[in-house]
């Protein structure tokens, strides 16, 4: 009885030192963090051609009006020259190693053709690896040395990841600068992990122009196997005199018979932003230049890149930069950019065609 008496005085005595259970929290609200965003400024360089194929310079900036989905817009028009940022991807895989040695030599170019006095280039090679070279400098004989020191690789061609990594670099540049990306290489890309729908919009909410001098023909020629001699059974009277005019590089437009702003890329974008991958397989490069307003350079000589640059140059230096804030920034989907300019002068205007707007989740 006695220990009966015990055992459930001290269970009584374990009961009271136990805490009491409180209720378990109420779980709080967590704010919804996802965050839209919209694009603030569009910039929109612009090239006016007459009927014969030159530059229409002195243009004032009431000729010229702007359309967002048919939608006129406010633009300012600089006059003023905006200093260049150029970020210079380098195919540096074996495909190219016969043509490194004409590469290396066009360091020297970039500064007094394309930057000017006020320009800065970072300096890339790309294999399977992205290698920055040369932070942004407007030092020339850094960008010079950058160039010249770039050697053959491996066989993979991680263009796309190049780019994602110019995209990045240039995104920390300031805005008052023409952001560009100036590609020397092929066309093509083998391993890259990102995709290129997602590349194509962010140069595009970064306003990055993308220029590219495509290698691949001459790659080809040089790399081929000799053909085959066969008899010539035709008298040399037969045969056309050399004209001895310089081939020049071509554009977008003169290759692919179409323009930056035509309604022809328009289609193919809005599939491009329907995520159809396999737009991108076939030419990643076209679509970046097309896309972003800027041009594809195709040469079949040796010195035929040195005139390409100077191309670039020519191009750069004779746009009229258009920039304007969206007066219907919430209007998701795809954005087409036209403009018209009121001069009897103006024959062909190339623009970037436009832009994808995300939809507001919020």
């Amino acid at each position: 009885m006695l220990r009966s008496l015990i055992v459930m005085l001290l269970a009584g005595m374990l009961l009271a030192q136990e805490p009491a259970q409180n209720p378990p929290p109420a779980q709080e609200e967590v704010p919804d963090l996802r965050i839209t965003v919209h694009v603030q400024n569009v910039l929109a360089p612009v090239l006016v051609y007459d009927r014969d194929g030159n530059f229409v310079n002195g243009l004032a900036p009431d000729q010229f009006h702007l359309m967002d989905n048919n939608k006129e817009q406010n633009i300012h028009v600089d006059v003023a020259y905006q200093p260049i940022s150029m970020v210079i991807l380098v195919q540096a895989n074996g495909a190219v190693e016969k043509m490194l040695p004409s590469i290396n030599k066009i360091g020297n170019l970039i500064q007094p053709i394309i930057l000017g006095a006020q320009g800065e280039a970072a300096v890339v090679a790309f294999d399977h690896r992205i290698r920055i070279l040369q932070e942004f400098t407007s030092d020339a004989d850094k960008i010079t040395q950058a160039v010249r020191k770039i050697q053959p690789g491996s066989s993979s061609t991680h263009m796309i990841d190049a780019t994602e990594e110019a995209i990045r670099m240039l995104s920390h540049r300031p805005q008052s600068r023409r952001r560009i990306i100036l590609l020397i290489g092929e066309t093509r890309d083998v391993g890259s992990e990102a995709r290129g729908r997602e590349t194509l919009i962010g140069m595009q909410l970064n306003n990055i122009a993308f220029y590219a001098v495509d290698m691949s023909r001459i790659i080809e020629k040089l790399t081929a196997p000799p053909p085959v001699p066969t008899p010539d059974r035709l008298p040399p009277a037969m045969y056309p005199m050399p004209s001895g005019v310089p081939a020049t590089p071509n554009t977008v437009m003169q290759t692919y018979g179409t323009q930056g702003n035509s309604a022809d890329f328009v289609p193919l974008l809005l599939e491009i932003y329907r995520d159809a991958k396999a737009i991108f397989k076939r030419n990643p490069v076209e679509v970046f230049s097309s896309g972003t307003g800027g041009s594809q350079f195709s040469y079949y000589r040796r010195n035929g890149l040195e005139e390409a640059i100077q191309r670039i140059g020519e191009l750069l230096h004779s746009e009229y930069l258009l920039s304007y804030s969206p007066n219907n920034k919430l209007d998701a989907g795809f954005h087409q950019i036209s403009v018209y300019v009121n001069s009897p002068l103006a024959r062909r205007i190339q623009v970037r065609p436009g832009y994808w707007m995300a939809p507001d989740n919020r």
